[in-house]
């Protein structure tokens, strides 16, 4: 009713047995229900989806190499993360960090599954922002196995795939507790890779309000160095 919609047109929505609402509709909609920005734009990408003759099996992921290059010249851990949050680069002292950052590592499954407890992630939001990067194609094949995988194995992915939630990725501040150096409290910064939409460059680096972060990250960048 606060939407302006019959109930039937609503629940026809909801099964979907109408799959071209009109963006007014989905706007409407959104309103009523109070999504945010991130969620609103979720919604109308997916109204705005036509179905397709077959699909085309994707390209394997491939970070350019002046952003390889950049990744090693950054003097923090950094690594590049790909659509299906898969570690597409890394630098050495991004794995000394947490070996979670190693090549070819798939973040979902290491929060979920081998999490070993150094950083402290918000697994919802992580759950959040692969659902708004992967979009409206759900059926990738890709997407069905981690998806698959991940609701079988962990009863919080599960819980968390089933709200919906959708955000773009955000950076902030995250604690880790270092085996080898101690705990500190590191910004979290996330930046898009030009010319590659589905890719992300991570950089963790000191906060000024915590000082002793930033000698115990210094005492870890020299002992990568060592190694």
């Amino acid at each position: 009713m606060l939407a302006g919609i019959s109930s039937d047109y609503y629940l026809r929505l909801e099964q979907g047995r109408n799959r071209n609402p009109s963006a007014q509709v989905l706007e409407a909609l959104a309103r009523v229900l109070q999504l945010d920005r991130s969620a609103i734009e979720y919604v109308l990408e997916l109204g705005a989806v036509k179905p397709r003759a077959r699909r085309t099996p994707r390209r394997r992921e491939r970070v350019a190499p002046r952003i390889l290059d950049l990744v090693r010249s950054i003097n923090q851990p950094a690594f590049v993360t790909g659509r299906y949050m898969d570690v597409l680069a890394s630098n050495p002292l991004a794995v000394a960090l947490s070996p979670q950052f190693s090549l070819g590592e798939n973040l979902l499954r290491a929060v979920f599954l081998e999490a070993d407890g150094r950083i402290r992630f918000e697994r919802p939001d992580m759950v959040a922002m692969f659902r708004k990067r992967v979009g409206f194609d759900l059926g990738d094949p890709r997407v069905v196995e981690l998806v698959g995988e991940l609701s079988v194995a962990s009863d919080e992915f599960r819980r968390a795939w089933a709200r919906h939630d959708v955000q773009p990725a955000r950076g902030g501040t995250v604690r880790v507790d270092h085996p080898q150096v101690g705990p500190m409290e590191l910004n979290l910064s996330k930046l898009g890779v030009d010319e590659a939409g589905d890719q992300l460059l991570v950089v963790f680096h000191p906060a000024d309000a915590h000082p002793e972060s930033t000698d115990r990250l210094t005492l870890l960048t020299s002992m990568a160095a060592q190694r």
